[in-house]
Formats: structure tokens, C-alpha cells, sequence
């Protein structure tokens, strides 16, 4: 069948340069048939009812006009709907195809957009408005050599501002290239923003770069939840499926930077059969097999080392891990690991050092910390263990053990500094206050009391109660009293206490600290502060 394209160039839709998002050529006059509905009729019906009219008698030079009034009403899904419908009457019609592909576009569906302008350059190979939005949709997939051959085509100009764009991608490109090839990761990062803000938006390979400088910038965390907003591109054509990044073939570069961020984050199961996808997809990638067999390496490792710890044979066990490290010598989990080991060897200072490496490239990795509290706390370096409960105190509000660790790493501390410690116990309750005598009783023990004056009847001392149960559990060698002005007057008169909530804070029976109103976080910098 001869393809049916119209000679005009007129465009609808946002200009004749912003292929990529979808102008709509006039074009594709198919043979005119008997009509049952005009072009009025269609557009006054909408697109959905005109999508269920039978195909039988109708024009599809109207429904694709009428498909063209909506998409310029910024109605795409209506659009769509009928350049399908005149796809139906006219499947041959280049015009139609770069139209529908021109919807596709807007509705952020660019696998398809792209299918459906391979198809138009199909039907028609010297449709040039169908090579143009085909080189604008491949540039924001940062295929610039796909994008290079459909824009400069013989007898076509290219759009001027489409070129430029092109050649800055390239640029940032080629130095992204570069960065990376001398492990310049800083650099990496920094073009790849670049090339994704000069016009590569929509590159699953693009983002997947960004999410591998982040990781090796021991940045794990903030890698894996930037590969959760990576562009899909469904379906996946041929042309795709062939480009190569960084040498590699496109596909197997997700599945290469996935399988790196699996093995740092300790799921070595998934790092495997990442990495080996990779090599399944690309065979031949010297970078993809070097990395598939350390990956099975390293995971062998770990799984020795992890058999050898069950059986308590800590020093071979250790061993294995230091052959997973040579392998990945900057993988956290292994060093964690082998902390584990020394620890339990009773090698703490080189338990902590293990923790120190892993938390270099995991700041908040819990097991780490955990571990490395508990070697300091074998060392009785009270002060490290103390601020790492601190940040798993943070981190796990609910876990009891941690906060019972906690307390008892602080009273320790406070023991080393020479301060008398007075009946503390862990998970205490803050005391209620009924009474002058009780008051002043209460504030007269040595070392810290805070004092909570509210009101049963006041909203903010309602907001602000259970964050003060919270501190007392948080910091249990504080005296924690609270007072009702409506209950106990005498004292509020006592301590001129007008406003509720009021804190007032008491060292050995000297006032420190009086807060009105305050907000969690002041309020709890000015108990930490006082209590340590």
C-alpha cells in the first residue's frame, strides 16, 4: 500500500520546533469516502464518543482533524483516541502514526510515542516530521547517535534549536564519559545534571549514572532511593534494546549499576542475579563480566564466612570476610561482619575500627553502630558508646533494648566522671507534684530536675505531655516532675507560674533553665544539655 502523506507542512499544537512534545502535522489525506458525521459533529461529540461510533463510513481525514482539536485543547487522552480511530480506517497513513505518537508524547508515554514514529518512518521513509520527533524523543533518551541520524537526514534542515540542544547533550556527555572512565565521581555526578537539564529527561540510563556516582561517593542510601524514580521506557524497541552506554549495551548497564548497589547494601542473592542478567544481555562487555564474577565472589564469601560464624569458628570466619573485602574493599556489610568476629574474639579495638570503615561508607547503618557501642562499652570509652546510643535511640524509637543500653551506658559515664548517682533505674515514670513540701523535696536532689507545670485543661500541655513522657524514658537520669497549676496553686504562686506549659530546669536545687511555651526541640536541646 502506498503511503498516504500530505505534501503541506503546517503545524498544530506549541510550534513546528517541539517535535519531541508532540506538534501535530496536518497531513495523511487518505481517498475520501462517504461520511456519516462531518468534522463539526466530531468535535462538538468528543473524542470518547467519537472513538464508539462505528468505523463504517467515516472519513478518517475528519476524525483525525477532530482528534487535532482536542489534542490543541490540551485534551491528549481524548486525542488519542481518535488518531487510533483514524489508524483503524487508514493503518497506512505515516501522518496519523506521527500524530498519535505526538499524544503519546504529551501523556508521558514514550516507549510508545517512539514505536509509533519508527512506524511512520516505516510507512513512509522520507516523512521528515516523523525522523524529527523521532530525533527529539531519542535526545531526551540520551541516544544522541539515534538522535543524530534522524535529525541531520540528506534533504531535511534540521531544527535549529533541536541541533543545539543535541550538541550540548553530546558535550556533557562525552565528559560524563570521561569522569567516569578515571573514576572522577564528582564529576560524573555533576554532568550527568547537566546533560539530563540540556534536554536527556527521560534516560533510564542517565539516572542509573547518577545513582552509580552516588554510590561510589559512599553516599549507598540516597543511590538506592534515586533508582526508584528511574524513567520506564515500555515497550523497550530494537533500536533501544542496541544502543550502548558507556560501551555497554543499554540494558545491561541498569542491571550493572543495580547489582553494585545490591552487594553494598548486603543483598548479595540480588547482586547476582543482577549481574547476571547483565552478562546475559551482554555477553561480551569485558566491565559487565569482570564485575558479574566479583559479585559471585564476594557473595561466596560472605556465605563461608556467615556458616563459619554459625559454628563459632570466629577467626576463619573473619578470614573469609577479609577475602570478600580484597575482592570489595569497600563493601560495609563485610566489615561489619568481620566486626562481629572480632568482637567475639575480644579484639574490640579492632572491632571498632571494622565499624568505623563500614560506617565510612554507611553513616547510618544500624548494625555498625550497634556493634561499634558495644565494643566501646567493653573498652569503657563511655563516651562513644554513649553517642552512639544516642543516634540508635534516634533511629529506633521503640527498640527497649537500645534505650535500656542507653541508660546504662550513661550512668556508667556519669560514674566515670566522679557525679554521685542516686536511685536511677531504667524506664522510669515522671513523678506528679501535689504538694509545696514535695516540690521543694524533689528539686533539693542532687543533680537534674525538670519541672513540667501545665494544665489539664490547656491544649498545648495536652499536645506536649507525651513528648515529655518520651524525654523521661529518653533520658532516665534526669528527675522528671510535673505539676498541675489547677491541682497544686501553691506551687505555681510559689514559682510565679503564670503561663502553661512552663519547664523550669534545676541542678542540685539551683534554678538553670525556665522555658515558656518551648517546642519539642528546644525543650529537649535544654534537657540534654543540662542533663549531661
Amino acid at each position: 500500500m502506498t503511503p498516504n502523506r500530505s505534501s503541506r507542512a503546517d503545524v498544530l499544537g506549541t510550534g513546528s520546533g517541539n517535535y519531541g512534545h508532540g506538534s501535530i502535522m496536518r497531513g495523511g489525506v487518505a481517498p475520501k469516502e462517504p461520511s456519516n458525521i462531518n468534522a463539526t459533529n466530531l468535535r462538538s461529540s468528543g473524542g470518547g464518543d467519537c472513538g464508539r461510533r462505528s468505523v463504517v463510513g467515516v472519513d478518517p481525514e475528519e476524525v483525525k482533524r477532530a482528534g487535532n482539536e482536542q489534542y490543541k485543547s490540551g485534551h491528549f487522552g481524548e486525542a488519542l483516541s481518535l488518531y487510533d480511530r483514524a489508524i483503524v480506517l487508514s493503518p497506512g497513513n505515516a501522518a496519523y502514526r506521527s500524530n498519535r505518537a505526538a499524544a503519546l508524547t504529551a501523556l508521558g508515554r514514550l516507549g510508545q510515542a517512539l514505536r509509533e514514529c519508527e512506524e511512520a518512518v516505516r510507512l513512509d521513509p522520507n516523512y521528515g516530521r516523523a525522523h524529527q520527533r523521532l530525533a527529539s524523543l531519542f535526545l531526551r533518551l540520551g541516544q544522541v547517535e539515534n538522535a543524530r541520524g534522524h535529525l541531520c537526514i540528506p534533504g531535511v534542515h534540521p531544527d535549529p534549536m533541536e541541533l543545539q540542544k543535541l550538541q550540548t547533550v553530546e558535550k556533557h556527555l562525552r565528559k560524563c564519559t570521561d569522569a567516569r572512565r578515571i573514576n572522577d565521581w564528582k564529576s560524573v555526578l555533576r554532568e550527568v545534571d547537566a546533560t539530563i537539564a540540556a534536554g536527556a529527561d527521560f534516560s533510564p540510563q542517565l539516572f542509573m549514572c547518577r545513582a552509580e556516582a552516588l554510590l561510589k561517593l559512599q553516599q549507598i542510601d540516597v543511590a538506592e532511593s534515586s533508582i526508584l524514580n528511574i524513567p520506564k521506557i515500555e515497550p523497550c524497541t530494537p533500536s533501544c534494546l542496541q544502543s550502548r552506554f558507556f560501551g555497554m549495551l543499554s540494558e545491561a548497564y541498569l542491571y550493572f549499576v543495580r547489582g553494585q548497589i545490591e552487594m553494598a547494601l548486603g543483598r548479595f542473592e540480588n547482586a547476582v542475579a543482577a549481574t547476571e542478567k547483565a552478562a546475559q544481555v551482554d555477553p561480551r562487555n569485558v566491565e559487565v563480566a569482570v564485575l558479574h564474577s566479583n559479585v559471585r565472589l564476594v557473595a561466596r564469601a560472605r556465605a563461608r564466612g556467615n556458616d563459619l560464624f554459625k559454628s563459632e569458628r570466629f577467626t576463619e570466619a573473619c578470614s573469609a570476610y577479609e577475602e570478600g573485602l580484597k575482592v570489595d574493599p569497600s563493601n560495609s556489610v563485610l566489615y561489619c561482619n568481620k566486626a562481629a568476629c572480632l568482637f567475639k574474639l575480644g579484639l574490640w579495638e579492632k572491632s571498632v575500627e571494622n565499624c568505623d570503615q563500614a560506617l565510612s561508607m554507611q553513616p547510618n547503618y544500624t548494625k555498625a553502630l550497634l556493634r561499634r557501642a558495644a565494643s566501646n562499652i567493653k573498652l569503657e570509652k563511655w563516651v562513644e558508646a554513649v553517642r552512639d546510643y544516642e543516634v540508635l535511640r534516634r533511629e529506633l524509637p521503640e527498640d527497649n533494648e537500645v534505650a535500656e543500653s542507653l541508660f546504662h551506658a550513661q550512668v556508667a559515664l556519669k560514674k566515670s566522671r566522679g557525679e554521685e548517682v542516686y536511685n536511677m533505674k531504667f524506664g522510669g515514670e515522671v513523678e506528679e507534684v501535689l504538694g509545696l513540701e514535695q516540690f521543694r523535696a524533689a528539686i533539693s536532689l542532687p543533680g537534674v530536675s525538670v519541672v513540667y507545670f501545665k494544665a489539664v485543661s490547656d491544649l498545648q500541655s495536652k499536645e506536649i505531655s507525651p513528648f515529655v513522657d518520651t524525654l523521661c524514658g529518653r533520658y532516665p537520669f534526669i528527675n522528671f516532675l510535673k505539676v498541675d497549676v489547677e491541682k497544686s496553686p501553691e506551687v505555681a504562686s510559689t514559682e510565679n507560674v503564670r503561663i502553661v506549659p512552663t519547664f523550669k530546669i534545676y541542678k542540685n536545687g539551683s534554678r538553670v533553665k525556665e522555658i515558656v511555651c518551648p517546642t519539642r526541640d528546644v525543650l529537649e536541646h535544654s534537657v540534654r544539655h543540662y542533663g549531661i
